[in-house]
């Protein structure tokens, strides 16, 4: 059964009130005033295209002398190694532009076209450039990068701030979604577009989801802010006066902290958007592949993340912060919206055909090479959620309904059985 809205209704005239921050319970008649919730902001904080290609030779030479200042596409630039985690080896950063260009994918030869070019943007250069001139520039230090160049889908993360509103302390109780993981995070250290690392206190920051698909993460930005230094930056864009209330030239207060409620898109379901909305006006499969002609499809991508993320006041009910930020909540683009014109949807492949059966064959020889090499069920199951093929793997046996725990039981049964059966060294 599909879940339900509270009803906003207009408190003078008890009728329903589709703009009125009043909601009604209308199992209990309890009042929810949301009057106090300050919408400051809803923008990209990240964006990531990627890009297939063969990398120039020149570009190579750079990297001889790794944390020297190089010239470059007609920008100076940092050198620097990154970390195979990374999925690349070498990056050139210019924290002043807000672009890092990740170089050289790990698992494919230097020598051969391949995704080896990935653009990473900083907060204050997507401020900065409307979506047409940003995807211009990346296009062109890709070209600097590659010959053979093509666009090879990007990633979002969408991020709303607000104030008033703070999350609740039984909120991972409360927070239902179809994502197999999620997490209360203490202390944890996140890469950021910086390549610093910020550490959050316990109760101060929230992860749903995993990083290869659709993540939510819900944190303290006045804290994350201050600890990289930025919160100039973020105070400067939460005081526009063009943003979500022109006319309260006070709607952020700077003795109240802001939260930050993020979608995260990773590519790959980007590009599932990409191949299964359809533009209702043609007929035709939206088939984007860059960031700018995808940004008239970001609304879009945040109701469907509220929808697929869901904070329930009580089972069958919305919590109405959530029904607030699903139809109040636009974002702040300079580019029309294509949300009501497009039939949101996500391709999947058929797990019947050519990627199902050697996904079936590669798990049992993973397997027996498991068993052989002593790896135990969980390092295994780590190190396999880290491998790019990963998304292929978990999408298909979620088509078998599957979740990742229950792969990963799957798994250890599966090594259990060849232990027993023909011992360890087999």
């Amino acid at each position: 059964m599909a879940n339900k809205d509270f009803k906003r209704i207009d408190i003078l005239t008890g009728l329903e009130d589709l703009q009125s921050r009043l909601f009604v319970d209308p199992g209990t008649a309890r009042i929810i005033d949301l009057s106090n919730v300050r919408l400051l902001r809803c923008g990209i904080d990240t964006v990531r295209q990627l890009y297939r290609g063969l990398i120039r030779p020149e570009v190579m030479a750079l990297f001889e002398k790794p944390g020297v200042i190089v010239e470059f596409a007609g920008e100076y630039w940092h050198t620097g190694r990154v970390g195979r985690d990374s999925g690349y080896q070498y990056k050139l950063q210019n924290a002043d532009l807000g672009f890092i260009l990740l170089i050289k994918n790990f698992n494919a030869k230097l020598e051969n076209i391949g995704p080896h070019l990935k653009i990473e943007v900083s907060p204050h250069a997507i401020d900065a450039l409307s979506p047409e001139r940003l995807q211009e520039r990346m296009d062109y230090y890709a070209a600097a990068v590659l010959s053979h160049r093509e666009r090879n889908q990007c990633a979002v993360h969408l991020a709303l701030d607000l104030q008033g509103w703070a999350p609740p302390a039984d909120l991972t109780a409360r927070l239902h979604c179809r994502a197999r993981a999620n997490r209360d995070i203490s202390g944890i250290k996140e890469i950021q577009w910086t390549m610093e690392a910020a550490t959050y206190g316990r109760g101060q920051s929230f992860l749903f989801g995993s990083a290869g698909g659709v993540q939510l993460a819900i944190y303290n930005k006045t804290l994350q802010a201050r600890s990289q230094d930025k919160l100039d930056f973020w105070e400067s864009v939460w005081r526009r006066r063009d943003s979500f209330d022109p006319t309260d030239p006070d709607n952020y207060d700077p003795d109240q902290d802001v939260w930050r409620i993020e979608l995260r898109y990773h590519h790959s379901v980007i590009q599932q958007f990409a191949c299964g909305s359809v533009d209702l006006r043609s007929g035709q499969v939206i088939e984007t592949d860059n960031y700018a002609s995808f940004a008239p499809h970001l609304d879009g991508l945040w109701r469907y993340g509220l929808g697929q993320f869901k904070l329930l006041a009580r089972p069958g009910y919305y919590e109405p912060i959530w029904t607030l930020i699903r139809e109040d909540v636009r974002i702040d683009l300079p580019v029309d919206s294509l949300i009501d014109d497009t039939e949101y949807k996500r391709y999947y492949k058929t797990s019947r055909g050519f990627s199902g059966k050697n996904v079936e064959l590669f798990l049992g020889n993973f397997v027996s090479l498991l068993a052989r090499e002593r790896v135990g069920a969980k390092q295994a199951f780590d190190r396999l959620r880290e491998w790019e093929c990963w998304p292929v793997i978990r999408d298909h046996y979620a088509s078998k309904d599957m979740s990742e725990r229950d792969l990963y039981k799957h798994i250890k049964n599966l090594l259990q059985e060849r232990h027993v059966r023909w011992g360890r060294a087999v």
